[in-house]
């Protein structure tokens, strides 16, 4: 079921288009990616779904089960998420619970519940000056669900930490997966293929791929084999050139990427070629596609 809905969504700046006609349509229960480059109009449709930002033209529409202004249903962590320094992380949560509308008791009360689901129950008392980035996330986070919001939206969640505090946040928004609906964008590629199951790729402020990311995968896959070996792989490479399963290679000393029309008789043809063997074969993988191959196929000029 959809949660959250966008129709022809367009957002100009002295006549120039960030987000153009765009339509999304997020659903209930899954995390979703919002792919794109630098540029392509992610955080403008952020910004405008959460209600920060008034988009130029278009409709957003939330689920009508859950009547009243969106904004209630939102949590949201924007790119550059701002905190006191001198207020302790469940002076922070307290403060940001009654902003959105708890008693104080209930804030109370979800403060030491969800330090301890982002990790921070023994951090409590600290304060956030002293916290490094993933922490910070992690409090964020924290701030985005305290009043129990149907969907959480996070801005490039991940892409100012280091590898430790990525990893810190990517685990915890695999957890959450179950709590909430997520929609968070990003250009790190590895980071949605790990935790999403819907992406959307915009250029341009214009929606170019959508779907579920196994079955797009799926739609682009490109057979490929990838070979290493401790000799020089060129000549032998033109002995195959003639092949009738072979679409493209690509050779470069002692690796070969080679692109085929049939895996079943390209994998069967190479093992058993006597050329390859003698150059003594380090390595032999059939390739999956990746989301990087997906994401500069569509983004490419």
């Amino acid at each position: 079921m959809s949660l959250i809905r966008t129709e022809e969504l367009t957002k100009s700046f002295h006549g120039i288009k960030a987000v153009d006609n765009l339509n999304l349509s997020i659903s209930e229960g899954v995390c979703t990616a919002l792919l794109g480059p630098n540029g392509a109009g992610k955080s403008t449709t952020l910004n405008m779904i959460t209600g920060l930002m008034k988009s130029t033209s278009g409709k957003i529409e939330f689920d009508s089960r859950h009547q009243g202004d969106r904004r209630k249903y939102i949590g949201y962590l924007p790119q550059y998420p701002k905190f006191y320094g001198w207020m302790t992380a469940e002076e922070y949560l307290h403060f940001s619970g009654q902003l959105g509308g708890l008693s104080k008791q209930k804030a109370i009360t979800k403060t030491e519940e969800l330090l301890d689901l982002v990790g921070l129950g023994q951090d409590k008392k600290k304060r956030i000056a002293g916290f490094s980035g993933g922490m910070k996330q992690r409090l964020g986070i924290a701030q985005a669900l305290v009043h129990e919001p149907k969907l959480i939206i996070l801005d490039e969640p991940v892409s100012a930490l280091d590898p430790i505090g990525r990893r810190e946040v990517l685990e915890l928004m695999s957890k959450l997966k179950d709590k909430t609906s997520i929609l968070f964008s990003t250009h790190v590629l590895h980071d949605a293929e790990e935790i999403c199951e819907d992406i959307y790729i915009i250029k341009g402020g214009q929606v170019v791929v959508e779907g579920n990311l196994v079955e797009l995968q799926k739609k682009y896959q490109k057979p490929t084999i990838y070979i290493e070996t401790e000799e020089v792989l060129e000549d032998w490479a033109r002995t195959i050139k003639s092949m009738e399963w072979l679409r493209h290679m690509d050779v470069k000393k002692h690796k070969a990427t080679v692109t085929v029309e049939d895996m079943d008789k390209a994998r069967d043809a190479l093992l058993m070629n006597e050329g390859l063997r003698k150059l003594k074969l380090v390595s032999f993988e059939i390739a999956k596609t990746t989301l990087e191959d997906l994401f500069m196929e569509v983004t490419k000029g």
